[in-house]
């Protein structure tokens, strides 16, 4: 009788040493399934503002935004890099975007559109951080990211209309 528990016992603990290979194989295809390419990121369904030549004088002279604008490139091509790993990097970036606006946009739509910009890079940071993020979460949170920027573009867009017609003389 303890011969039979002590094969058993044996039995029990080769047996849970042993991986199943399909479950390693299921992990490997989760993590390919929730990487996001160039192809996912153009289907996202957004209206996308550029900004105007007058604009684009305007920030000229703002380092960050233009940073954020290369990162966006780079998102668009599903290069989701910069956002992993790189917490002091954002948070500076971040920092610096509200703090070094030019004088000529520092107003309230825009500060306000810039924090909302701050909210989904957060978010989408902490999604890619996620190990169960699936893959249209993802791509949501990719959305919110390329929403708010379109958002902050056309806030600037009508700040500078508003100031071309500040100038219109009154007859």
């Amino acid at each position: 009788m303890k011969l039979i528990y002590a094969l058993s016992l044996l039995l029990v603990l080769l047996s849970c040493k042993k991986q199943d290979p399909s479950l390693a194989n299921t992990a490997s295809e989760d993590m390919v399934s929730t990487a996001v390419t160039e192809s996912d990121i153009s289907k996202i369904d957004y209206t996308e503002f550029v900004l105007s030549q007058e604009a684009r004088k305007m920030v000229d002279p703002w380092a960050e935004y233009h940073q954020l604008q290369e990162q966006v490139s780079y998102i668009k091509k599903g290069d989701l890099s910069y956002f992993k790993d790189n917490d002091k990097a954002i948070e500076t970036l971040l920092k610096d975007l509200i703090k070094n606006i030019p004088e000529d946009l520092k107003n309230n739509p825009i500060l306000a559109r810039i924090k909302i910009v701050e909210t989904t890079t957060y978010k989408l940071e902490s999604l890619l951080r996620l190990s169960t993020t699936t893959k249209p979460e993802l791509v949501e949170g990719i959305k919110a990211f390329l929403v708010a920027i379109s958002n902050l573009d056309l806030q600037l867009n009508k700040i500078i209309e508003l100031k071309r017609n500040e100038n219109i003389p009154k007859p």
